[in-house]
């Protein structure tokens, strides 16, 4: 059972994934737990395929997409990204929409 506070439809998160290589799309973060409010972001944590990692322009586009798509901000990241402090509990943590 999910314990994602909002629901993404399966068919456009996996056309998203398809269209930018995304080979892992997860959420984390407050989307996850009881502390998220109407105020909250979506925290959402992407793995591309091999020799696909998009530039910084293209980057923000697929965090506009996907704000777009779940209706408020989409903080994109990606395990790289995460901060060394928070990043194994933010792993251990996430939930799956896509593989």
């Amino acid at each position: 059972m999910s314990r994602s506070k909002i629901q993404l439809p399966d068919d456009k998160t996996a056309d998203f994934c398809r269209r930018h290589h995304i080979r892992k799309l997860s959420l984390f973060g407050s989307v996850l737990r009881d502390d998220f409010t109407p105020d909250s972001d979506v925290d959402v944590l992407v793995e591309f395929e091999p020799e696909a990692t998009p530039g910084l322009f293209r980057f923000v586009g697929m965090e506009r997409e996907l704000s777009e798509m779940v209706g408020r901000k989409v903080d994109l990241n990606t395990p790289q990204c995460l901060s060394k402090y928070f990043r194994d509990k933010a792993l251990a943590e996430a939930e799956v929409l896509y593989v």
